[in-house]
């Protein structure tokens, strides 16, 4: 197809992000500590680096007694809890998760997390491909 002016016209799956089908065994995914976070393992389990689109998923553990800071990201982050339970915090108000709960964290948002519990806690996370600068907040 072509525009009126007679240049071809882009689909959107003929864009700059365009990406080939991808599957990725859990085998293949290497879990590291989060240096922030006390407890905290991260495991990318599609990103740029891997081949994955204009999206990240990334899963993470958080251990019993485990936390992570108050902090910011310049990225929204959609969150599915798999197992445990947790406490989060988000803009000032505290909020229980547990597996089958989903989370959106708005962009800019400062939010923290918790395990009080006895078993891990585990979620998958959503985010735009690119950086997801952490900012730590006093």
């Amino acid at each position: 197809m072509v525009t009126a002016a007679g240049t071809p016209l882009r689909r959107a799956r003929d864009g700059p992000h365009m990406s080939d089908p991808l599957i990725r065994r859990a085998d293949d995914i290497a879990y590291e500590a989060v240096d922030a976070a006390d407890g905290l393992e991260k495991g990318v389990l599609i990103g740029e680096e891997s081949g994955g689109g204009n999206l990240a998923i990334r899963r993470f553990t958080l251990a019993p007694g485990g936390s992570v800071p108050k902090h910011t990201n310049d990225i929204e982050h959609e969150q599915y809890v798999l197992a445990g339970r947790y406490t989060v915090g988000i803009k000032g108000e505290e909020y229980e998760a547990e597996a089958g709960d989903s989370l959106h964290i708005p962009a800019g948002a400062v939010h923290w997390y918790r395990n009080d519990g006895d078993e891990p806690g585990s979620f998958l996370c959503a985010v735009p491909a690119g950086d997801d600068e952490i900012k730590l907040q006093e």
